[in-house]
């Protein structure tokens, strides 16, 4: 059981308003910070969306939203929201410049026992945590997104992280009913965004040498193993179809899969092009409002759906 009771959370952006309501909703007192007075202001009215959908689809109910809320604090500057917490979540910006910085700040209006997490999703925490005077109380602490309803964190040491932060963290997200797992070393991109960019990669690969076009490559995932990942994680896989067949796939197909150690240039191009995505109406894709729309509302009915599952133990 953990002991912590009042967060912190710096950044109140696309992941921080998300994780100070998880935290908020298990009765911790939550201080919200950003740097940006806008991105602030809103994060309350973005919580109070997320908890209505959450009840609209029988997860939560419509009584709880007032106390969450009340619950989650709008602090006007980081003093005051890290100056009297047991817990800080660091959500800003993916630059490791600004989270130096950010962590160094915080080291002097926090209490010397506070456990500072970063939620990076690929930067080194020995890195982040390098102009620290305590870096054995610096964790990373992975969220994923959305992260009110995408169970894993990633919990990961840095180089000079203590075994008792580590332990800190696992236990305070296990009791906010996350899935945390415990990383043994701290490399970029830590465990599940190195084995998702490994996928990312030979998937543009593919289309890049004209083996296949985007949405066949995203077909062959979403009508095959995709379907088996939920409830077979690879080594599982590998285990069920025998380590020896493994082997020999591997042996005959790994030269043939692409290992370039930098961005595809297929990639760099689109980018280049303004073709963005989502973003611009076309990527690997072509994307109008209508289609936005339905893979947003499919994804959010998935990930609905696989919470309840898990809440009832399927």
């Amino acid at each position: 059981m953990s002991d912590a009771k009042r967060v912190a959370v710096t950044g109140a952006g696309l992941m921080g308003h998300g994780i100070a309501q998880i935290f908020a909703g298990i009765g911790c007192e939550v201080s919200l910070y950003d740097l940006d007075g806008e991105v602030l202001k809103s994060a309350k009215s973005k919580i109070e969306a997320n908890l209505k959908f959450l009840a609209e689809n029988g997860i939560g109910t419509g009584e709880q939203i007032a106390p969450i809320l009340e619950r989650v604090r709008l602090a006007p500057t980081l003093a005051e929201a890290v100056s009297r917490v047991d817990f800080v979540i660091e959500a800003v910006v993916e630059k490791l410049e600004v989270k130096r910085d950010l962590f160094q700040e915080m080291e002097r209006f926090c209490p010397p026992d506070a456990v500072l997490a970063t939620n990076t999703s690929v930067i080194s925490i020995t890195e982040i945590a390098s102009r620290c005077r305590l870096k054995e109380r610096v964790v990373g602490t992975h969220f994923w997104n959305p992260p009110f309803l995408i169970p894993l964190v990633e919990v990961v040491p840095g180089r000079d992280t203590a075994p008792e932060t580590v332990e800190k963290a696992f236990a305070l997200l296990a009791e906010a009913g996350k899935h945390p797992v415990k990383v043994k070393k701290d490399v970029p991109g830590f465990v599940a965004n190195r084995m998702q960019h490994a996928l990312w990669r030979e998937a543009i690969s593919l289309v890049e040498h004209g083996i296949a076009d985007a949405a066949t490559v995203d077909e062959c995932v979403k009508y095959s193993f995709g379907m088996r990942l939920p409830v077979l994680g690879p080594l599982e896989n590998a285990d069920l179809v025998g380590t020896d067949l493994t082997l020999s796939i591997h042996d005959y197909v790994l030269r043939h899969i692409e290992s370039s150690p930098g961005p595809s240039p297929y990639l760099q191009n689109l980018v280049e092009n303004g073709d963005l995505g989502f973003k611009s109406g076309k990527g690997f894709l072509q994307w109008n409002s209508e289609k936005i729309a339905a893979v947003r509302e499919g994804l959010m009915r998935r990930l609905v759906a696989a919470r309840k599952g898990r809440k009832q133990g399927i």
